[in-house]
């Protein structure tokens, strides 16, 4: 039997989720440049949602970090939005549920931060994610909120809380 837990970041899962999530670029041939992948802090996840306002939360299997996904302040946004992101699932976490039961957490985080709505950009291969978004009460947006650096993500979603 495998066990697999959703919990908080720790200071050890730095190294492992960024692997993660370079990894899941790497496999869909995304842009490097202008998304998580190059973001400074992706190698400091512990210390990033530390922050006020902020949770990120992985996924472990049989004691291997195997994704992520988290919630803080949008960067340059009102301060009633909050920002979905880094929300990234190694190939054997795929299609067990986890992402739905992650987005409920880190929105139920969000509710409880006093957030009255939650943003996220994507790219627009990743059709799956879209999915689970939609289905998590997520809409489309014809433009970006905020200023997250993340310019190679040209789909922007928006849910209220």
């Amino acid at each position: 039997m495998h066990t697999v837990t959703i919990r908080k970041i720790e200071l050890k899962d730095n190294a492992a989720i960024a692997a993660v999530i370079r990894n899941v670029f790497i496999e869909l041939n995304a842009p490097l440049v202008g998304t998580a992948y190059a973001d400074p802090t992706l190698d400091k996840l512990f210390e990033v949602y530390e922050a006020p306002k902020s949770v990120y939360y992985v996924v472990e299997k049989d004691s291997e970090v195997i994704g992520g996904c988290g919630t803080g302040p949008l960067e340059n946004g009102d301060v009633e939005t909050c920002e979905l992101q880094k929300m990234y699932f190694a190939p054997q976490a795929r299609g067990l549920g986890i992402g739905a039961e992650m987005i409920a957490q880190c929105l139920d985080a969000a509710k409880d931060f006093g957030y009255s709505q939650c943003y996220l950009e994507t790219l627009p291969n990743m059709d799956a994610a879209q999915k689970l978004y939609i289905k998590s009460g997520f809409v489309y947006l014809d433009s970006p909120l905020g200023c997250t650096g993340h310019n190679s993500c040209p789909v922007w979603m928006l849910k209220k809380l």
